[in-house]
């Protein structure tokens, strides 16, 4: 969140993909609730500048992926005019389908490693605050980047290992 603040690209997301989520986030965490769920929901629609993307379901019905459950995201990518989908899940996105809208899908590294390649500053005070947001354990900078390793980040740590005492 710290990161689509800045301003270096245009964070977007809908509804659907909230609601998926919060449901995801409960089934596997015990320890949250709804409530608290939809709360930061709230704060990321408004504190992301023109995040919400809405009426991009009339482009669903055309759209073929390997799960069909994923054809909201591409639907709204295209309502966007998105540049790229960010997503571990790269395999239900083919470039076969998402080369006819112009766009392309990106695992979460490639696209962090990327912004920092255009913007090392503005990355790093995003990961300055992202870290000292971090209360509940406070973290260190190796135990942030610990964290960013336990999430698939090897490249994304490689670079901000560079610029530790920036963050």
């Amino acid at each position: 969140m710290h990161l689509a603040m800045t301003d270096l690209f245009r964070a977007k997301w809908t509804n659907k993909i909230h609601e998926e989520w919060i449901s995801n986030l409960l089934l596997n965490r015990d320890d949250l609730t709804r409530e608290r769920l939809e709360r930061t929901r709230d704060l990321m629609n408004q504190h992301v500048r023109d995040c919400l993307v809405e009426d991009f379901e009339h482009f669903e019905k055309d759209l073929e992926l390997p799960d069909p459950n994923d054809r909201h995201v591409l639907a709204a990518a295209i309502k966007a005019r998105a540049d790229a989908i960010i997503t571990i899940n790269l395999k239900d996105f083919p470039d076969s389908t998402l080369s006819k809208y112009g766009i392309e899908a990106m695992h979460p590294d490639d696209f962090i490693n990327s912004q920092i390649g255009l913007s090392s500053a503005a990355v790093c005070g995003a990961a300055k605050r992202q870290r000292e947001s971090l209360k509940n354990p406070p973290k260190s900078v190796e135990e942030y980047l610990q964290t960013l390793e336990a999430q698939g980040l090897p490249q994304t740590i490689a670079a901000l290992r560079y610029y530790a005492e920036l963050i």
